[in-house]
Order: structure tokens, then C-alpha cells, then sequence
């Protein structure tokens, strides 16, 4: 069987404000209708003996995770969670493990969520040609076929052909995997173009196909101290449903390597299979405008935009009209919360303002306006001294947990649907345009006992508002 390994731990920083900590860029439609992570968990649809997928994930994007499957009828192997971000390498090998417990014939085809790959015919074939190669025990990584002198992305520079056969994909392209001559990292400008006049160069994809028991084998050789915490880490774990929770302490033990500085740069079972399939990491603003169809000045355009004497420019608005004058190589990304304007030649820079961010303890980095929830989401509508706003949406047959404030009383008032309130003692029914109060210190939880969403305005007042004045005594999510 072949089982698609899905990877979510990134944070997508340089895709700030719109991609974020608690809500990354692999979470947002920005290509097409799906989310990266949607995408990727479909890509490989038509592949003989496709399993179910298993994600690895953080334990903040849990349920996030779990719904997009479910949106496009996917029905996990499992979900692996890592209590803190430990690189690919530490990921692989959890979810080697997870397969290696259910299935001794295993392939594993490994896709970071964030990744877009239009021609998804393009990248199955690619696919295909190398299953037989890790069915053998080769451990095989996809190198992307340039097409510009790209300094952001790592190089493989191919080494012998193997085998004879020269197949090509549905765009008639050669595939015809090679052995690996070196990996490079990143270059600067002059070495990339003389890389894509080389023609033997190809880009890092971040994508891996291998037996499970081969890679825990060569990491075994060159990285013990990994698969050794990842061990503990798994068998220590506990399972909650479709979500396998790892050893907390034995995880964090773990060092902090990738798939390719671990293992990859240094076995000799190493092999590169080319795919061209218009691919793209949608690593930065400006790759995100690479990947992206653009109008007659070059221009990119989504939201509620007007552009005047604007050419070659992203330009994206989530919120409010945003009109632009006179720019060129521009990037322009507005959010409810946060404006970026930067030089399309800058993009990559964008993760310093994140960093800015973090410094000054600011949630910017972190949160958007609406944050999401496994009951629903929120989203601030106003704040003052002592007084904030918002409004709540619960999924139906979602519920709060039972809680209580020490700081803060709420004042909640239906505006669409019908919501089970506890309050202390009390247990009741409101529908549209009623209300009810909740005092400081008093047990609390909201429900939908419906089948339509709950849409509730929150008004709080106190002299603490911060999200972490909740005690929580039940919570069916089983958060702390």
C-alpha cells in the first residue's frame, strides 16, 4: 500500500498577515477553492492501493485539521501530533512508526501541506516511476524541474541515470531518476542561472518516497538519537480517536533535524526523480504571484480591489476597498487587522516584521481577527478599558467547555439560531434577540443543541479580559 504522509508543522511566516501561528498559510484557499492542505491530501487520488492519509500536525491545529479532511471526504489513518515542532525528521519518523505498526509492505509518499502542484496528472506519474524504486529500498526525493534561476530554494544536482528507460510525463517532460551528485543549498543569483543553463539541476522539493522500515534503518545509522526519542515519544503516547497525542517530555528531547540534513545528504540509498508539474512552495509573497494567474498589467488581484497605473503587483484586500496609484513590483496585503506593504524584491524579508512582532509581545504574529476554535471561532468587533466585543459562531452540536472567569463577568445576546446555556445551577434555552448575564465567578458553558450554526455577540467587561482567565472543569475537546 502506498500511504500519503501529510506534514503540517509550518508556520508560514513569510506570508504574513494572512498566514500565521495559530492559522498558517497550509489552513488557506490561496491557489484555488482548497486549502494547501486539502490539496495536498488529494494529489495523489488515482494511485493503485492508495491508503488513508496520516497527518502530523501540531496540537493547535488539531480539529483544524481533522474538519479540512473531512471537507473532502477524507477519513484519516490517524493523526500524529507533536507537542512542539521538531523539523521533518522527527515527523517522518513518527509517522514510519504509525505505518510500520500497521502494514510490514508499506510505502510511504511524504508531501509537506503547503505545497501547490497544478498538474496533478503530472505529479502522479512521477509518483508511479518511483514507486518500484522505494519498493526496492531506495529512499527517493523529487527534484523540480527550473524554470527560473530561483535563489530561494536548495539544489539537487543529479548524478547517473538509473536504469535505461527514459519515460516523460503528460506535459513530455523527461522522467528518468538519477542518482544524487550533491546537495546545495541555496544560491545566490549568478550560481542559479549557471545551475538552470547546467540542465542537470534541479529544485529541493521537500518531497520523499520510501519504505518505512528502510528510513528508520539509515536514520538509525546516522541520527540514533532521534529515532531513539521518537520511540519513547510513540510508545509512551496515547490515542483520543483519530489523534495520536506523542510522549510530551520524550518528544521535546528529540533534536531538531530535517529528512534531508538527517539522512538524506549522507546514505548512499539516495535517489532524485525529476517532476514538472508547475510546482511552488508558495514559500514567499512573490512566489505566491509566480503561481498565480495575473491580469493584462501583471497585476495579481483578489478581494476588493481597484488599481490604477499598477502593473506587475499583488495586490490583496480580506476587509475593506483597497485602491492602489502608480505602483510597480509591488506587494499589498490587507487584513481586518494588519496592512503589509513591501517591494515584490523585499517578499522574502517579511518574516523580520514577524520576528518584530514576537519581540514586542504582540498577538499579530499569532491570531487573526477571527480565531478558530474546535467548538467555532471568534472574532473581535470592538475593545475599550475594561470592555471588549465579540462574536461568536458555534458549530452545531458544539459546545464551550463548563468554565468560569475570575476577572471578568459576560453578557451574551442570540442573534441567530438557538443556544443550551449553563449557568451555575441553571440550565436554559435562548433563542434570536434574547440574552443572559453571566457573572464574575460563575460556572458557565454555551451549546448548540441544533442543527444550524449559533451566532452569539459576547460582551465582556472586567479589568482582565485575556483569554487566559478561564478555569475549565469539563471540556469535551479534553483542552486544559
Amino acid at each position: 500500500m502506498i500511504y500519503p504522509i501529510i506534514l503540517s508543522g509550518g508556520s508560514g511566516t513569510r506570508l504574513w498577515p494572512l498566514s500565521r501561528e495559530h492559522y498558517p498559510k497550509q489552513l488557506l484557499p490561496l491557489l484555488s477553492d482548497k486549502t494547501l492542505l486539502q490539496e495536498a491530501t488529494t494529489r495523489a487520488d488515482g494511485i493503485a492501493d492508495l491508503a488513508a492519509p496520516l497527518f502530523v500536525c501540531n496540537e493547535e491545529h488539531r480539529f483544524l485539521v481533522a474538519e479540512q479532511a473531512r471537507e473532502v471526504d477524507k477519513v484519516p489513518l490517524g493523526i500524529v501530533l507533536e507537542p512542539s515542532g521538531r523539523n521533518t525528521a522527527p515527523a517522518l519518523t513518527l509517522a514510519a512508526l504509525t505505518v510500520t505498526d500497521q502494514d510490514d509492505d508499506a510505502v510511504l509518499l511524504v508531501m509537506p501541506a503547503d505545497h501547490h502542484i497544478p498538474a496533478a496528472d503530472a505529479f502522479r506519474a512521477s509518483v508511479e516511476l518511483a514507486i518500484p524504486l522505494a519498493g526496492e529500498g531506495r529512499l527517493v526525493t523529487f527534484g523540480i524541474t527550473p524554470t527560473t534561476p530561483e535563489t530561494g530554494y536548495g539544489y539537487i544536482k543529479c548524478g547517473k541515470p538509473i536504469g535505461t528507460e527514459s519515460t516523460k510525463t503528460p506535459h513530455g517532460s523527461p522522467l528518468t531518476p538519477h542518482e544524487i551528485a550533491a546537495f546545495i543549498e541555496k544560491p545566490d543569483t549568478d550560481t542559479a542561472r549557471r545551475y538552470l543553463h547546467a540542465g542537470d539541476y534541479l529544485w529541493n522539493s521537500g518531497m520523499f518516497m520510501m519504505r518505512p522500515d528502510v528510513w528508520l534503518e539509515e536514520l538509525n545509522r546516522f541520527q540514533p538519537e532521534i529515532i531513539e526519542a521518537c520511540k519513547k515519544a510513540y510508545a509512551k503516547g496515547e490515542k483520543d480517536g483519530d489523534f495520536c497525542r506523542v510522549h510530551k517530555e520524550s518528544f521535546l528531547s528529540c533534536p531538531n533535524n530535517s529528512i534531508d540534513y538527517a539522512v538524506m545528504e549522507k546514505t548512499s540509498k539516495a535517489v532524485v526523480m525529476p517532476l514538472d508539474a508547475g510546482w511552488s512552495d508558495v514559500g514567499s509573497w512573490s512566489s505566491f504571484w509566480d503561481a498565480s494567474p495575473r491580469d493584462n498589467q501583471n497585476n495579481v488581484i483578489l478581494g476588493d480591489v481597484h488599481v490604477h497605473d499598477t502593473k506587475n503587483t499583488l495586490v490583496i484586500s480580506k476587509h475593506r476597498l483597497v485602491a492602489t496609484v502608480g505602483l510597480n513590483d509591488m506587494v499589498v496585503v490587507e487584513t481586518p487587522d494588519a496592512v503589509l506593504v513591501a517591494h515584490k524584491d523585499k517578499a522574502q524579508d517579511v518574516k523580520a516584521i514577524v520576528d518584530w512582532l514576537k519581540s514586542q509581545e504582540r498577538d499579530e504574529h499569532k491570531t487573526h481577527r477571527r480565531v478558530y476554535r474546535p467548538w467555532g471561532h471568534y472574532e473581535g468587533v470592538d475593545a475599550g478599558a475594561r470592555f471588549q466585543v465579540k462574536r461568536l459562531t458555534v458549530y452545531p452540536g458544539a459546545s464551550l467547555s463548563l468554565q468560569l472567569h475570575h476577572h471578568r463577568a459576560e453578557h451574551w445576546v442570540v442573534v441567530k439560531g438557538t443556544a443550551k446555556v449553563t449557568r451555575g445551577d441553571e440550565v436554559f434555552t435562548l433563542t434570536e434577540n434574547q440574552s443572559t448575564y453571566i457573572r464574575v465567578e460563575t460556572k458557565h458553558r454555551l451549546e448548540n443543541p441544533s442543527t444550524a450554526p449559533l451566532e452569539v455577540i459576547e460582551v465582556q467587561s472586567g479589568d482582565y479580559l485575556g483569554e487566559d482567565d478561564i478555569v475549565r472543569f469539563e471540556d469535551k475537546y479534553k483542552r486544559t
